[in-house]
């Protein structure tokens, strides 16, 4: 049996009963419609940055996709790549810096693949992989066809999409993103970002500096793998920025008045997570057995020593959803996929 550990950025999760890798599209869908014809339990892996495996591991075929390879043509003034899901996000990031495609730049250094961006509807620094995808390519088990889903029925939200919604539904093959062919990076939307690169949100930088801007931002947070950094063997943020309706806003305005948040279209409101973490009482460091929050950046949880088992690190995060949600009325939701798992209520 494979150990699933060593695919994890958190380097957590017991044994796969099976597991094979997938280098092409057409192996992809073959090994997982064979499986579903045996009724065998799947798991799809990509990077393995986004999700928490239990210590248990997973009862069924694991498939780490590991397919290449990418198509670029011109469309006006915009530039149209067809991306393999197993193709680094963050590499297709410095070829777009490089090569003058703007669009992705705010989410260099972002971990995982590309077959995962728009299941997590990835995002970063202002932008989010909906403003530029104009297509998936994914298996749907229902109906064991490959099937082109446009951006528009990808259902897509903050951190959200269809994919997400039914993971056991569709695998993503490729990923078609539209770029538009400028030396200049987006509208900068994230004012800490803005300030870091001396303009002001609405501005516009040439796109090396966008990158190395956002790089070294995320190195500040420890969101950057490093193997020299313990403070990256985590899955990222593990918690979601809450959005509150107006009637919930009003009630957290009563409990921490002059709170920071952002209001949305429709009276909603989303409000800081990291914020919330902070004032429960669980600061950057706290420390629950061997796992962690983070020394740089509250949001997430990590297994500094590579000593901790999947259910100390579940341990921590309920205890600091269970604390934000008594002093805030607030129920932090996990951003992580939880394989075999769950933090209950």
């Amino acid at each position: 049996m494979e150990m699933l550990a060593p695919y994890t950025t958190l380097r957590l999760g017991g044994p796969a009963r099976d597991f094979a890798e997938a280098t092409s599209a057409e192996q992809l869908v073959s090994l997982i419609a064979e499986a579903d014809r045996n009724d065998v339990p799947t798991l799809v892996l990509g990077g393995g940055s986004n999700v928490v495996v239990s210590d248990d591991g997973f009862d069924g075929l694991v498939v780490k996709v590991a397919t290449q390879g990418m198509t670029v043509s011109r469309d006006g003034e915009q530039v149209v790549l067809v991306v393999e899901a197993g193709e680094d996000w963050d590499r297709l990031v410095a070829r777009a810096v490089a090569e003058g495609w703007s669009g992705i730049e705010c989410m260099s250094g972002v971990p995982g693949l590309v077959g995962s961006t728009p299941i997590q509807n990835v995002g970063a620094y202002g932008q989010e992989v909906a403003q530029t995808i104009r297509c998936v390519r994914a298996y749907d088990r229902r109906t064991r066809q490959v099937v082109d889903i446009e951006a528009r029925q990808c259902g897509f939200s903050y951190r959200d999409s269809l994919f997400k919604r039914d993971l056991s539904r569709y695998v993503v093959l490729a990923v078609t993103y539209a770029l538009d062919l400028s030396d200049l990076s987006g509208q900068l939307a994230y004012e800490e970002l803005a300030r870091r690169l001396g303009t002001e949100a609405g501005g516009r930088v040439p796109l090396d500096r966008a990158r190395a801007a956002v790089l070294e931002l995320r190195r500040g947070k420890g969101m950057v793998l490093d193997p020299d950094d313990p403070d990256t063997r985590s899955a990222g943020s593990f918690f979601t920025n809450p959005v509150l309706t107006a009637e919930q806003a009003a009630e957290l305005a009563v409990r921490a008045p002059g709170h920071p948040g952002w209001d949305l279209p429709g009276g909603l409101v989303k409000v800081p997570a990291a914020w919330l973490i902070e004032q429960a009482g669980f600061p950057k460091g706290y420390e629950r057995g061997p796992v962690r929050i983070s020394t740089k950046h509250t949001l997430a949880l990590t297994n500094p020593t590579g000593a901790a088992t999947a259910a100390d690190l579940l341990a921590l995060a309920r205890e600091v959803r269970d604390g934000v949600r008594e002093k805030f009325g607030v129920t932090l939701v996990n951003e992580p996929v939880l394989v075999g798992c769950d933090l209950g209520e």
